[in-house]
């Protein structure tokens, strides 16, 4: 699951005004899954309409078929493949599709127990297309509903994380570009001989800037005001640099505490305060870092360009 790159570029576009880029990641939420429930619903018509024997469990049959890929199986099933990886340490194959299975006849007969114990209430799910129409009973109602729920959860929970990863690196160069910091004084990631057993803990670094002498880790957490996980992120990896989106007074008082320059991007001109941290390392810049639509635009050719 990717974020498109102009998503990328209107959430760093709000970061710098200091508005809130959640809409953007909703927006995106809202038009996967409209389009995930539109498609769900012509597979149920259409699987529906193949299995009229009343006998026959026509969901388990076309959703939980072993030919599907494991995704589908675990979202068909009421699961989604983060928790099965959590509940067995594995996602293998064979494990979602047994996990699935499970699942499924658990809350068939969960479903199975609350509907016979509600008899009087009722409810039934027509589906039409065109001239074609299927009707789902309140059991087959309440599985369909629950796969949408969770096919939901799902992608929220994949947008919102990889939201701050895809965006960390372009955010950190537009803000260089922003303030004519020379292209020798950042890096994405280290050009490093050590070895890859020294070098593994590296890799989850942001971000650098430089100096003739040192490289300064930069991190960025694009989080919400007081979690935790800022001071804990900077002290796991002593990073010098940090970019948030939001700060409360007790995590500013934490790096403040543990030396560390920190932007916080949700204030006014919040984005400013990285000419501080240049001038605090020693960073050389020779800009700014005002910009027009137009100029902003111009970085984000240049950042994208070279990110594709």
């Amino acid at each position: 699951m990717t974020l498109t790159e102009q998503v990328a570029k209107n959430i760093i576009k709000k970061l710098l005004k200091g508005e809130d880029y959640r809409i953007e990641i909703v927006a995106l939420i809202n038009a996967d899954f409209l389009q995930y429930a539109i498609d769900f619903f012509k597979k149920i018509v259409e699987a529906k309409l193949n299995n009229q024997d009343i006998n026959i469990d026509w969901y388990k049959k076309e959703f939980l078929s072993k030919s599907l890929p494991k995704e589908e199986i675990a979202i068909h099933s009421g699961l989604n493949q983060k928790t099965i990886k959590n509940m067995y340490n594995s996602e293998t194959r064979e494990i979602v599709i047994d996990a699935s299975y499970q699942h499924y006849e658990q809350l068939y007969e969960a479903i199975k127990s609350l509907v016979d114990s509600e008899n009087e209430f009722n409810l039934k799910l027509t589906i039409k297309i065109k001239a074609v129409s299927v009707e789902l009973n309140i059991g087959e109602s309440l599985i369909v509903i629950n796969t949408l729920a969770v096919k939901r959860a799902a992608l929220r929970g994949g947008y919102w994380s990889t939201a701050g990863k895809r965006v960390e690196k372009p955010l950190m160069q537009t803000l260089c570009k922003l303030y004519g910091v020379p292209q020798s004084n950042y890096l994405l990631k280290l050009k490093s001989k050590k070895k890859k057993v020294e070098f593994d803990f590296e890799r989850e670094i942001d971000f650098y800037l430089v100096d003739d002498s040192k490289n300064y880790k930069c991190e960025v957490k694009l989080m919400g005001i007081g979690n935790p996980e800022s001071a804990d992120a900077v002290i796991a990896r002593a990073s010098e640099v940090f970019v948030a989106d939001k700060l409360s007074e007790t995590n500013k008082n934490q790096l403040n505490s543990l030396n560390v320059n920190w932007v916080e991007l949700r204030s006014e001109n919040g984005y400013k305060r990285f000419k501080t941290i240049l001038e605090s390392l020693n960073i050389p810049f020779d800009k700014d870092g005002d910009y027009t639509e137009e100029s902003l635009n111009e970085i984000f050719n240049e950042v994208f360009q070279n990110a594709s």
